[in-house]
């Protein structure tokens, strides 16, 4: 579980330790195998929480842990190398500065914008026709053996 890939072995970059983690943040819980001091409990590897404590090695997360049937909101603490960004809201920001600039354009133009998310559309319907287009009978082949 905790196995690193080929050539990733050894001490985490420096780069690990300067991210800047604010109380709010989404980050992904990854323990990394070369530092034990501060790890997750196995339970956590690859979920995803909330930062509700940020200490000067460490960060509180917020995870949720499904007990019984019922989520319960559980706070760990983890080390910084544990722990990284999460791109899980990368998308949605995306959208928010495209429907911005969407906007600016529109009012310029002065039109109106719709912005509106459409769920995936039925495709459009289609006439085949047999004219010179003769029906095939698909059948499996017979076993061989080359031995």
């Amino acid at each position: 579980m905790f196995k690193k890939n080929f050539r990733e072995a050894g001490a985490p970059n420096l780069t690990t330790y300067l991210v800047n983690y604010k109380v709010g943040d989404i980050v992904d819980i990854k323990a990394n195998s070369a530092i034990q001091h501060g790890m997750p409990h196995k339970y956590y590897h690859g979920k995803t929480g909330i930062v509700y404590n940020v200490a000067p090695r460490a960060v509180g997360v917020i995870a949720y842990k499904i007990v019984n049937g019922r989520y319960l909101e559980k706070r760990i603490n983890v080390r910084v190398e544990h722990v990284k960004h999460s791109k899980c809201r990368q998308e949605f920001l995306d959208r928010v500065k495209s429907n911005a600039a969407k906007k600016r354009e529109a009012k310029e133009k002065g039109e109106k914008v719709i912005l509106k998310r459409l769920p995936a559309q039925p495709r459009e319907a289609r006439t085949i026709s047999s004219k010179n287009n003769v029906p095939q009978t698909l059948t499996a082949q017979p076993y061989e053996t080359t031995i």
